[in-house]
Parts: structure tokens; C-alpha cells; sequence
């Protein structure tokens, strides 16, 4: 136990008591394919996958109708003793909420609140057939009905519907003609729905269902916590019952909250009191409901305990004619016969419905994947698609507007025992009684109530906040995301926001992929374990060694900074080497020629009696003229980490080998490719070899088609593992310091920098040689 103030002992770390000795032989790529047969891949032409894909069998065909009707798949297992009693209460509570939820979310869409109902009910009908999630709730959700919303009022503001007046009180006196707006909306509401149901199933047909994969979790967070702010403000005004413009577009709700709290005065107190207890009542059992979720078989349904009490206040105290209340008034009993949506207005809609189609689909099967993992099934986002996109197309020919699903509506038929979509079918009961009889009853109720309602189911996405400071300790990009697609989408709009937020979301992993993590790589002493020299303490690097280990794949987009992360990790420019080398030679060539300098079989040498010249500036403009050999009797290699004999700053290579890492390379381009065989034969030109380990097959593959082997760049340089090439490269020296012979290194003035005193040291030796010659013979 640490004392007090002292600093606490390290955690005890297990001990697993056990090791693991391997010998094996040392493995280049070439090696282990010589000794291990590889196996070939079928290569399947475009025809025969088509004629694949084209056959058929009785097993074949069912195979595809149970994939495109789920129903044929899990009714017939319906296990009718045990699920159904679960389903049918499932049902009931779900339906009361959906019938409520559903006159409510029709304010939101800019419709009539009947309008809702059938929103309700027609989606439910088709999902049952063509759905893969058995617990989703189907029909309207706030945000998506927000965003149906926004594309009805631009396209059918109250401006457009203004008419004389009759009653010739006034010059110009005009009136708002609600019926025709109200049938104008429907109908491009409906038409929406319609074109966003044909987008999903185009979607779907083509298998591109992973589209929603770029929608974030982030993102998502971030924009629907706009849309629920939105939603409150588009709600307030119903609460207050004061009267604002229909704002659209960029800093929309910023004009709609400053005509708010303009008219503020004048608020309608019946309306208001109602509104804030509703929002008060519904929230406050909510939180009970969650809170003992597990003593309470049902939860308790408050917005329809709610409702039916303002329905009967407000026709009992008659508050329409007493206190001015705006109430729900006509809501005709029954359902309208089917009517073709407008297609001719597709053109006016097509960029919304993209936006809206995706973002329907994103929080459908977001919900879903929840519930399927809970309860251990799995759902098919393409056929998801296929399955809202014919709910929406068949849902847009009975007047109804875009349907997804909404969590709180999915969570209590979860919650109260749904097992299957039985209980969705049950609840589509429920709606069809509110349609069919309770209409009239519910004439009186105000819509501040029903807009309180929205409100109080709001309180779920406004608690997104409190993910920010928790994204931020964990991934300050994802942090970033969530705050810029929220700010972006009220600013500019759901449809626009969620478009910059999902290319701003884009633009940081493409900017991660262009920058990614690299390190320089030690090995752990006495392993074959490699990790990272800036991380780690105490790991050994291999004598005249860089190892770099590059975690992103290497494409034309990050090419510079690979070639960035080489020269950082070996510690200079192979580029900048091999020229200040050149100059170096030229420079040498150069005085040879003037005879101020000789090459020699023991070096170069000054001539006697000329002037030492030799060290000259390192000038910064280079000799045209080329490089030639110096002498064609004697080759001279320069030892270039030694002194040289003219003043150019060559830098120093301190080693012989880079080895790269390519373990997380999952895949090279074509400039990737071009661009790794330059830095190999810009290392070679330098005497530095370029090794290469861990890559993977289908990488190896990719730079044979590209033509990145030849004869100085073979496979026997590709390696299983980074301990693979060490010990090949610790095996190489050991044999070239074996050797008797080597090559010699001549180093210009290597113990002495004036010429002259090396030429007459060299006399001195040459007559020491004869006189030691002479004293032989005489011995003799």
C-alpha cells in the first residue's frame, strides 16, 4: 500500500508463466514461395459471373424469395404460444403512442394533423412483409418529418395562397385560403414521400446499402441534435400560439426565433399553460418510467393520459371561444381514396429527397442494429432499404408523409414485450380505430398540446451533448464531427448541414490517411518483438539499421509524406547525398585534370611542387560539365563518411540498410508503387540497400503488376517478418567481415589534409623500402 503523498506501486502484471522457443528457417518472400505452393485463384471472367448469378434452382429461387420477403422466414416459426399475448400488449402500447405521435409529427410536416395518422398506419402494413427488423416501431420521426417540413413550406408558403378578401372592409384586403394550402402541402408531401421511396429502392437494387456507413455515429449525434433544436423552435410558436413567417434556408431558424420573441407579447395564455404542463407532466413521468423500468410491466402512457385529459379541458371549458385556443378543429373520420402524387414535381425536390432518403434510412437501421444485437439477430441493410423505399412508394399514393422510425415509439415496443413485427401489425390496429372512430373526438384537443408532446420526446437528442466532453477525452477529431455538423445544420439547414457535415467528415480521413502515425522501430532485446523507439525505453537498434514501420496504405494522395516519414527516420535526404556527391567528384575530376591532384593504385595524390588548391569553397552553383571516371587504370571508390580532400558539406549516411515495415500497408496504387521503387533507387545510388517486410500478398501482387521488380530490385529483399530481414542483414556482415579481401576504400587524405606532406611522406617510405632492400642483400 503507497504511503501517504507517496507516489502509487505500479499494477502487479500476471504472470503467465510459460515462454515459447521457435526455429524456423530465415524467410524472404522468394524462399517461402519456393517452399510453400501457393494457391491458385479462380478467376472468374465478367460472363461467367454473370451466368453465376443468372442460373437458377428450385433451392436458388427460394433462397432469393425469402431474402426479398423476410415474412416466408420467420412466420412460419412464429412461436404462437409464447410471443403472442407479448405482441398484442406490445401492440396496444405502441399504437396509443403512434396514434398521438403521429397527429403531432403532421405539425411538424406541415400538414393536416389527420394526416399523421395515415403516416402511421399505411408504412406499417408493407414493413411487415418486406422488413428484417422484428422490434422497430415504422412511421413518422421528428427529425425526418422536420426536414418534410421544410421542403413543403418553400415549396407551398401562405404567401401563395392569399386571396381577396370578401368582406370589403379594406383596400387590397387579402385572406388565407387554408384549404387549398392545405390540400397543396399534401400533395407535395405525399409526392416527396413518393420520390424518396423510388431513391431507397434504387438503393437498395443496387446493394449500396453500406452508403450509410459514412454516416458517423459523430455525425449523426451532431446533426440530429440540430434537427431536435429545430424541432423546438419550430414548436414553440405552436406553444405560444403566436404567428411567424415560414423561413427557409440559410439562418432560417435564427429568423424564426427572432420573430418569436418579437411577438412574444403576444402569447396566448390558455395555450401556453397548457403546452408547459404537458411538457412538464410528459418529461417527469418519462423519467420514471426509465427509472423503474423494471418494477413497471408497462410503461405508464402518458402523452395519451395527457391527451385525452386536454381534449376533455378544452371542451369543457370551450377554450377556442373563451380564450382564443388554436385546437385541432376538423379531423374527418375514415381514410381518402388512393391519388397519384405530382411527378411533375420531382425536378423541384430531387436534391432534399437524396438527403432525406439517406438520413430515413441511417436512423431506421441505426435503431435496428441496436435491437438486433440485443437480441441476437441480424438485419440486412439492403433489403432495409427495399423494404422502407416500398413502404414510402406505396405510403405516397394514400397521402402520407416519409416514414422511418422513432426511438422513443421502438424503445416501448421493445420494452413491453414486442417480440416481433406482429406487435407492429397490432399497433396499425390501434391507428385504424383512431382514424375510423375517434376523429371527431379528438376535434377539440389544441395543438399546443400536441406540439408539447414533440417537445417532451426531444429530450433523448438534446442529452447528446453530453457526449462531446467524452468524445473529446477519447477522439478530439469525432469531437470535432459532432460539434461542426450540429453548428453547420442550424445554421445552414438539415439538408445542407448534413451534407457539409458528411464532407467534413470525409476531409479528416482523407487528411488522416495523407498524415498518418509512423515510427521508427527498436527490437526488444533477446525477442523478435519490434516497437516503436519514441514510445518505448531500453530497445535495441541494429548497427548501420533504420527500421520504419508506415501504419496507412501508400497511395498518390500520401506518397509526400511517406517519402517525409523515410527522411525523418534514416535522418537525411538520399536526394540531397547523392548530389553533393557528384559535386564532389566533379570537383575532383576537376583538379586531376589540372594535375593538382593524381590518382594512384594507394589513393590521390598532389603532384610536387604544385600549389594545394584542392581545397576550394563549397559553392553553391554546380559545374554543367559531367561527371567522367577520373582514371580509366584504377577504380576509386571515396569512403564517404572520412574527411575529403575538397570542402563540399557531403552528409554522412551512418548506415547500410532501411528496412520498412509494411504490416499495415493494405494496399499500394499505381503512383504508390512508382513512387517506393524511386526510393529504392535513390537509397542504391547512396550504397544503401531498401528492404521490405510483412507485406501483404495482395500488395506483393499489385507491385509485380505494376513492374516494381527487375534486376537490382528482386524479391530476396521481401521478407516474412522484420526479424527476417535483421538477421539476414546481421548474417550479411558477419560474411563480408570474414572475408580476406576487400574492396579498398580510399580515402583522400584520410590521416594528413596537406598533399605535400603526404607525397614526401611517401618518398620517405619508398627510401626506407631501398635502403631495407640493400641491407638484405648484403646480409645475404
Amino acid at each position: 500500500m503507497a504511503a501517504p503523498g507517496g507516489r502509487a506501486e505500479p499494477p502487479q502484471l500476471d504472470d503467465y508463466g510459460c515462454g515459447y522457443a521457435v526455429s524456423r528457417p530465415l524467410y524472404s518472400e522468394l524462399a517461402f514461395q519456393q517452399q510453400r505452393e501457393r494457391r491458385l485463384q479462380e478467376r472468374r471472367t465478367l460472363r461467367d459471373s454473370l451466368a453465376r448469378s443468372c442460373s437458377c434452382s428450385r433451392k436458388r429461387a427460394f433462397g432469393v424469395l425469402k431474402a426479398l420477403l423476410p415474412i416466408l422466414d420467420w412466420l412460419p416459426k412464429y412461436r404462437v404460444k409464447e410471443w403472442l399475448l407479448s405482441d398484442v400488449i406490445s401492440g396496444v402500447s405502441t399504437g396509443l403512442v403512434g396514434t398521438l405521435q403521429g397527429m403531432a409529427y403532421a405539425l411538424l410536416a406541415a400538414v393536416p394533423v389527420q394526416y399523421g395518422l395515415y403516416s402511421a398506419f399505411f408504412p406499417i402494413l408493407t414493413y411487415f412483409v418486406f422488413g428484417t427488423s422484428r422490434h422497430i416501431s415504422v412511421g413518422p420521426f421528428p427529425v425526418v418529418s422536420l426536414m418534410v417540413g421544410s421542403v413543403v413550406l418553400s415549396m407551398a408558403p401562405d404567401d401563395h395562397f392569399l386571396v381577396p378578401s370578401g368582406n370589403g372592409s379594406a383596400l387590397n384586403a387579402t385572406a388565407l385560403d387554408a384549404g387549398t394550402r392545405d390540400a397543396a402541402r399534401v400533395l407535395i408531401a405525399s409526392t416527396l414521400t413518393l420520390l424518396v421511396g423510388i431513391i431507397q429502392l434504387v438503393f437498395g437494387g443496387l446493394q449500396i446499402g453500406f452508403i450509410v456507413r459514412y454516416l458517423a455515429d459523430p455525425l449523426v449525434g451532431g446533426f440530429t441534435t440540430a434537427a431536435a433544436f429545430q424541432v423546438l423552435v419550430s414548436q414553440l410558436k405552436i406553444v405560444l400560439n403566436v404567428s411567424t413567417k415560414n423561413y427557409n434556408g440559410i439562418l432560417s431558424i435564427i429568423y424564426t426565433l427572432i420573430e418569436i420573441f418579437e411577438n412574444v407579447g403576444d402569447t396566448n395564455i390558455a395555450d401556453f399553460i397548457a403546452g408547459l404542463l404537458t411538457i412538464v407532466i410528459c418529461m417527469a413521468v418519462k423519467e420514471l418510467n426509465d427509472r423503474f423500468k423494471h418494477r413497471i410491466p408497462v410503461p405508464i402512457p402518458i402523452e395519451v393520459i395527457v391527451t385525452i385529459i386536454a381534449t376533455a379541458i378544452s371542451y369543457g371549458a370551450n377554450l377556442e371561444k373563451n380564450y382564443n385556443a388554436g385546437i385541432v378543429k376538423s379531423i374527418p373520420s375514415g381514410f381518402l381514396p388512393p391519388v397519384l402524387p405530382s411527378v411533375g414535381l420531382f425536378s423541384d425536390m430531387l436534391a432534399a429527397s437524396f438527403s432525406i432518403a439517406v438520413v430515413a434510412y441511417a436512423i431506421a437501421v441505426s435503431v435496428g442494429k441496436v435491437y438486433a444485437t440485443k437480441h441476437d439477430y441480424v438485419i440486412d441493410g439492403n433489403q432495409e432499404f427495399i423494404a422502407f423505399g416500398i413502404s414510402n412508394v406505396f405510403s405516397g399514393f394514400f397521402s402520407c408523409f416519409v416514414a422511418t422510425t422513432a426511438l422513443s415509439r421502438t424503445a416501448v415496443q421493445e420494452s413491453t414485450g414486442g417480440k416481433t413485427q406482429v406487435a407492429g401489425i397490432i399497433s396499425a390496429v390501434i391507428v385504424l380505430v383512431a382514424i375510423v372512430a375517434l376523429g371527431k373526438l379528438l376535434e377539440p384537443l389544441q395543438k399546443s398540446v400536441l406540439a408539447a408532446v414533440v417537445i417532451a420526446n426531444l429530450k433523448g437528442m438534446f442529452m447528446q451533448v453530453c457526449d462531446v466532453p467524452r468524445l473529446w477525452r477519447q477522439n478530439k477529431t469525432d469531437a470535432v464531427i459532432w460539434v461542426f455538423t450540429c453548428i453547420l445544420s442550424i445554421i445552414l439547414g438539415l439538408d445542407l448541414g448534413l451534407l457539409a457535415g458528411l464532407l467534413f467528415g470525409l476531409l479528416t480521413v482523407v487528411l488522416r490517411v495523407q498524415f498518418p502515425s509512423w515510427n521508427g522501430l527498436g527490437r526488444v532485446p533477446s525477442t523478435d518483438i519490434y516497437k516503436s523507439i519514441t514510445h518505448y525505453k531500453n530497445l535495441e537498434e541494429p548497427e548501420g539499421v533504420k527500421i520504419l514501420r508506415f501504419s496507412s496504405p501508400i497511395f498518390y494522395g500520401n506518397v509526400d509524406g511517406f517519402k517525409k516519414c523515410v527522411k525523418s527516420t534514416v535522418g537525411f535526404d538520399a536526394i540531397r547525398v547523392y548530389n553533393k556527391r557528384l559535386k564532389a567528384l566533379r570537383r575532383i575530376q576537376k583538379l586531376i585534370k589540372k594535375g593538382q591532384l593524381r590518382a594512384t593504385k594507394n589513393g590521390i595524390i598532389s603532384d610536387i611542387g604544385s600549389s594545394n588548391n584542392a581545397f576550394e569553397p563549397d559553392e553553391d552553383v554546380e559545374e554543367p560539365e559531367e561527371l567522367d571516371i577520373p582514371t580509366k587504370e584504377i577504380e576509386i571508390q571515396v569512403d564517404w563518411n572520412s574527411e575529403l580532400p575538397v570542402k563540399v558539406n557531403v552528409p554522412k549516411v551512418p548506415i547500410h540498410s532501411l528496412v520498412l515495415d509494411c504490416g499495415a500497408v493494405s494496399f499500394l496504387d499505381v503512383v504508390g508503387v512508382k513512387s517506393l521503387r524511386m526510393i529504392v533507387k535513390e537509397f542504391q545510388r547512396i550504397d544503401v540497400n531498401v528492404y521490405f517486410a510483412l507485406l501483404q500478398d495482395d500488395v506483393l501482387e499489385k507491385m509485380e503488376q505494376c513492374g516494381f521488380f527487375d534486376d537490382n530490385i528482386r524479391k530476396d529483399r521481401f521478407f516474412l517478418t522484420v526479424h527476417d530481414a535483421i538477421l539476414y542483414l546481421q548474417n550479411q556482415v558477419k560474411s563480408r567481415e570474414g572475408q580476406d579481401s576487400l574492396l579498398e576504400t580510399i580515402t583522400l587524405i584520410q590521416d594528413c589534409k596537406d598533399p605535400l606532406e603526404l607525397m614526401k611522406a611517401e618518398i620517405n617510405e619508398e627510401e626506407l623500402d631501398v635502403q631495407d632492400e640493400a641491407m638484405r642483400r648484403l646480409a645475404s
